[in-house]
């Protein structure tokens, strides 16, 4: 019996998946990763070795919820992961980040990320902002400052609960997010790795096309006009407008702000894989949303 035991122990100690044992995986199904398939824990296992983040450390998370399909799940990488893959960076130097009150003196240079902040008193006020100035060797200060407006919806967003609970750390942690993504180019949506980010098949490819005219007789010339084709792109965006009204969101403030929030861009303008990337974003939101409002009705006295 005990060298049944002894060889149990041995298999559970034995990696299976990167750094992880058979025991590290049923840890995590029991508990960080509780509610998920087979298919999606490995897809959580196999994205946390991908992107070396460490579950056990809180810095990615798996949350679980019931969605119109089935059980849904998101990944989230937390502040604390988004430092330990900038630190893996050669060119790392560090960060400060606060949050600023009413009643604090605070200034910042934009182009040097030199921020100069005073607390000038203890009855600081109500928060009105938060910075961080994210530094790398041998390349400008990066320094990103959120006002409280800017955050305003979240108070009323997935993580509503959260932000207003514990405001103050909550928007320290998005300028530290935004400050991380301009210096070091790390990805940081919410649901990243739980939707497109989890796959390079999201990655559209580019589709090189011959424009070289074959030789030959000229083609007659089309005089009657065409009405023209919709592109991908004008189709992703007509498909947001009906998933922004689903979502309640008819402001055009709040959908610039509900964007700008989930749907990460490397450039000025969303490409089609970005916008599909946001669309998968929106309608998990959308399904917790129909979910909340069936457990609310669900909850009502008969």
């Amino acid at each position: 019996m005990a060298n049944s035991n002894t060889q149990l122990q041995a298999v559970s100690e034995e990696l299976v998946v990167g750094s992880f044992t058979q025991k590290h995986l049923d840890i995590i199904k029991s508990t960080i990763a509780k509610g998920t398939s087979n298919e999606q824990l490995q897809l959580f296992i196999q994205t946390c070795v991908r992107t070396g983040l460490d579950p056990f450390l809180n810095q990615i998370y798996c949350i679980v919820y019931n969605g119109k399909d089935g059980p849904v799940m998101s990944m989230q990488i937390a502040v604390e992961g988004i430092v330990a893959l900038a630190k893996k960076h050669p060119q790392y130097k560090g960060f400060i980040a606060s949050e600023v009150k009413e009643a604090d003196e605070f200034e910042i240079d934009m182009v040097t990320g030199e921020p100069k902040h005073r607390i000038v008193s203890m009855n600081r006020g109500q928060t009105v902002g938060a910075y961080c100035v994210a530094y790398r060797e041998g390349a400008p200060n990066i320094a990103v400052i959120i006002t409280r407006d800017q955050v305003e919806h979240l108070l009323k967003g997935r993580n509503a609960q959260m932000w207003k609970d514990y405001f103050d750390d909550m928007i320290v942690k998005h300028a530290i997010k935004r400050a991380f993504k301009r210096q070091y180019g790390i990805e940081v949506s919410e649901d990243e790795f739980g939707t497109a980010g989890a796959s390079a098949a999201a990655v559209q490819p580019y589709d090189r096309k011959d424009i070289t005219p074959e030789p030959g007789p000229a083609e007659p010339v089309q005089t009657e006009p065409t009405a023209a084709e919709p592109t991908q792109t004008d189709k992703l965006r007509a498909e947001m407008k009906l998933k922004y009204k689903k979502l309640g969101i008819t402001d055009k403030e709040a959908m610039a702000a509900h964007m700008q929030e989930f749907c990460k861009m490397k450039g000025d303008t969303p490409t089609d894989a970005e916008l599909k990337a946001y669309l998968k974003i929106m309608e998990m939101q959308i399904q917790e949303k129909q979910a909340a409002e069936q457990q609310s009705v669900d909850t009502l006295p008969e």
